[in-house]
C-alpha cells in the first residue's frame, strides 16, 4: 500500500550528511538481476562454509537445554542508534549495530546473556545508527561475522570511516536467499529507504515468525509480503504528520522524510496493522520514533485506535492482568534505554 508521493530531486553524488538526523544518507535503488548475480551467490556460500569450518565455535552460556524461549532485547531505537537481540538462552543474532557495543555487552550480561553466544550481526543497511559500532563489536568478538548484501558493505566502506578490516568478517548475503544464523533461518527482503540496498528480516524457526521492517518510506509489495507472516512484528514508527510539518527542520528535509523512500508517518503504520491483523499476530514493536517529530504516546494511540476501530483491544506489552487479556501487544521502543527482555511465546509475550 505505497503511498503517492511527488518526486524530489536529489543530488546522488552527495555525502551522507544526516547520520545523526533521522534521514542520514542517500543511495539509487538497487537494481534487480545483475549480471553475474549466481556466481557471486556460489561464491558467497563457499565462504560461508569455509568461515564455518576454520572458525572454532565460542561455548554459550550454560542454560538448560529446554530453555529454548525466544527472547527479545531493544538497546535502542531511532537515529541516535539501533541495535536489537533476538535468540535463546543458548544463541542468537543482533540486528543492527548502532548502539555502542559496551552497553549493549553489559545490558546482555544483566539480562544472564553474553556476547558469545551472539552469532552474527544483521545489517538493514548502511546508514550511521545502524552500523556505527559494527566494527567494534566484531572485532571485540572475532567469533561473529557479518550479515549484509556485497552493496551495503561498499556503501559503509564508502560513506564512513571504517577500517577496511571489517571486510574479513563480512558474510554476503542476497535478498529471497534464505540462510541459517543463530538457531533460525533468515531471509532478506526489499524495503524501500534511501541507504544502500536497504533490507527487511524475516527470521524464523518452528512456530515463531518474526519480521523486522525498519526505514522505509512505503510499505511495497515484499515488505507487504514478509510482514503479512509474521507473528511478532517490528516495523517503523517514524513521525507525526502534523509534529513534522510545524517543526524545525528545514522543508527539504521535511521532503525527504516524506518521501517514498524516506520513513512511515504514525497513520501510515497504524492503518497498516489494522489492515494485516489476524490472530496469529500477537506483538508489535514500534522501532524508530523521531526525537524531534514524534512521541512514543502519538505512536501508540495512533495503533491503538486503528486497532479499536475494527474491534481489537490492544495490550501494552507490560504483565498486567488487563495487558494480558489483549489479543495483541504493541510497544513503542525507547529511544535510548533498553528494554529489558521480552519472551516471545506462541501466547502471550512477557516481559521479564
Amino acid at each position: 500500500m505505497a503511498r503517492s508521493k511527488k518526486n524530489i530531486s536529489v543530488d546522488y553524488s552527495a555525502p551522507s550528511l544526516f547520520d545523526d538526523l533521522d534521514i542520514p544518507g542517500i543511495e539509487r535503488p538497487a537494481l534487480p538481476g545483475l549480471p553475474g548475480m549466481e556466481r557471486h551467490i556460489r561464491i558467497a556460500r563457499a565462504q560461508s562454509e569455509s568461515r564455518r569450518r576454520d572458525v572454532p565455535a565460542t561455548p554459550p552460556l550454560a542454560v538448560p537445554e529446554s530453555d529454548d524461549r525466544v527472547l527479545f532485547i531493544s538497546f535502542g531505537s531511532g537515529s541516535s542508534g539501533n541495535c536489537t537481540f533476538i535468540g535463546t538462552r543458548s544463541q542468537g543474532i543482533l540486528v543492527d549495530a548502532g548502539v555502542d557495543d559496551r552497553k549493549v555487552e553489559a545490558e546482555l550480561t544483566r539480562n544472564r546473556l553474553s556476547m558469545n553466544m551472539v552469532k552474527g550481526i544483521l545489517l538493514t543497511h548502511d546508514h550511521g545508527d545502524h552500523i556505527r559500532y559494527a566494527y567494534s563489536i566484531l572485532r571485540r568478538n572475532r567469533h561473529m561475522a557479518l550479515y549484509c548484501t556485497p552493496r551495503v558493505l561498499n556503501g559503509i566502506l564508502r560513506r564512513h570511516n571504517v577500517s577496511r578490516r571489517i571486510k574479513d568478517y563480512h558474510h554476503a548475503i542476497y535478498k529471497e536467499i534464505p540462510f541459517e544464523l543463530g538457531g533460525f533461518t533468515i531471509t532478506a527482503f526489499e524495503v524501500d529507504h534511501d541507504g544502500s540496498d536497504n533490507a527487511g528480516f524475516y527470521i524464523a524457526r518452528q512456530g515463531f515468525d518474526f519480521t523486522v521492517a525498519t526505514d522505509l518510506g512505503c510499505i511495497g509489495s515484499r515488505a507487504d509480503y514478509y510482514m503479512r507472516r509474521a507473528s511478532y512484528l517490528m516495523i517503523e514508527s517514524n513521525y507525526d504528520l502534523r509534529m513534522l510539518l510545524h517543526g524545525r527542520y528545514p522543508e527539504y528535509l521535511k521532503a525527504r522524510i516524506q518521501a517514498s523512500n524516506g520513513h512511515l508517518d504514525n497513520m501510515v503504520t497504524a492503518s497498516y496493522i489494522a489492515s494485516i491483523y489476524h490472530p496469529g499476530l500477537r506483538f508489535v514493536f514500534l522501532c524508530h520514533l523521531s526525537h524531534d517529530n514524534n512521541t512514543p504516546e502519538k505512536a501508540l494511540a495512533a495503533v491503538s485506535d486503528a486497532l479499536a476501530a475494527i474491534g481489537i483491544e490492544a495490550g501494552d506489552g507490560t504483565n498486567s492482568p488487563e495487558a494480558c487479556k489483549a489479543p495483541i501487544q504493541v510497544m513503542a521502543l525507547p529511544r535510548f534505554e533498553p528494554t529489558g527482555i521480552v519472551t516471545l511465546r506462541t501466547s502471550s509475550p512477557v516481559r521479564e
